[in-house]
């Protein structure tokens, strides 16, 4: 719901340029191998492993790319385990060949020197998402958050962009938070994302 709401609210007003990055929920948790969340960490691990061959040929597009098919995929679809990675890749004109690196072990230390340089700047005790910015004292900060369950729009959405930006940049500021009282509301499809099939 975070990069939804950087990528089709903010970014085309505030002229932001997205970098993305990787966590893996499998190495930030990591799950036992006999519970019910090992699962799922490990296909998300492996799509960000296809993520990083897709940014060596593709890059920070590529990656984005990737990440919004499977995205939509797993959000829109509901077909986190059931859906064809070449696939999925192809529908967004990306060369299938990628899907081969989902059990590539040889990826991990660069999912892991990425994830290690964003927990950096916020800290071990955070998930995602993360941002990262200039704090505009010559240096990087970053914060967890904001965890959002829709997308606000307009000025509503500027606003809270604003807010995040100056509460990342102040010295000494730690954290917001409240109970979560609603499941997100994942709104229309991606542009540029077709339906599986």
């Amino acid at each position: 719901m975070t990069a939804r709401w950087v990528v089709d609210e903010v970014a085309p007003v505030r002229d932001i340029q997205v970098g993305w990055e990787p966590i893996s929920l499998l190495f930030k948790n990591r799950p036992d191998p006999g519970s019910d969340r090992y699962e799922d960490s490990a296909r998300t691990h492996g799509l960000l492993r296809v993520m990083e061959s897709v940014r060596t040929e593709a890059g920070n597009d590529g990656v984005f790319r990737s990440y919004w098919a499977f995205g939509a995929l797993i959000h829109h679809d509901g077909l986190l385990h059931d859906f064809d990675v070449g696939e999925a890749l192809s529908a967004v004109g990306l060369d299938p060949v990628h899907a081969e690196a989902f059990g590539d072990e040889g990826r991990d230390a660069e999912i892991r020197r990425r994830m290690d340089a964003g927990l950096e700047l916020v800290g071990e005790d955070v998930g995602t998402p993360i941002i990262a910015m200039d704090d505009g004292r010559g240096g990087r900060a970053g914060i967890f958050g904001p965890v959002i369950t829709r997308v606000p729009t307009g000025e509503a959405s500027l606003r809270l962009w604003d807010m995040v930006v100056d509460a990342t940049s102040t010295p000494g500021f730690w954290e917001l938070k409240r109970t979560r009282t609603e499941g997100p509301r994942f709104g229309e499809r991606p542009v540029g994302v077709p339906p599986p099939g």
